[in-house]
């Protein structure tokens, strides 16, 4: 797609500080990282928006990028843990719409998914 910022990074059309590719997956640092380490995997296709939208028969690239994520966290040196999450849809605060992944690590993480309160719990 023409007008979606991946699939023009992906086209080399707009520079990227790539630190994965192969033929169906590349990563990227995120331009407004959220933690020390924060990657972006996205497939080099446009295959759909968001998780959501995925078609049963790309889910292939699903085993291709975590295959990644994970090759990436090991270079990376990030044996203490990290994140991998995606978002689906505005609500999620999802801004490009190319289906994609960001890794978070290098530190100690924090918000509700690090932690035992989460909102929309009532404490006991």
């Amino acid at each position: 797609m023409d007008n979606c910022i991946f699939c023009q990074i992906a086209a080399g059309k707009i520079p990227g500080t790539i630190v994965y590719q192969d033929d169906e997956v590349m990563a990227f640092r995120d331009i407004n990282k959220q933690a020390r380490e924060h990657i972006v995997f996205i497939p080099k296709r446009h295959l759909s928006a968001s998780l959501a939208d995925l078609k049963p028969e790309d889910s292939e690239i699903l085993v291709w990028i975590l295959t990644a994520a994970q090759q990436v966290a090991r270079d990376l040196g990030l044996e203490h843990g990290y994140r991998l999450v995606t978002n689906s849809g505005p609500d999620a605060t999802q801004s490009v719409f190319h289906l994609h992944f960001h890794l978070l690590g290098g530190e100690q993480l924090t918000g509700w998914l690090g932690s035992a309160h989460q909102p929309g719990r009532e404490e006991a």
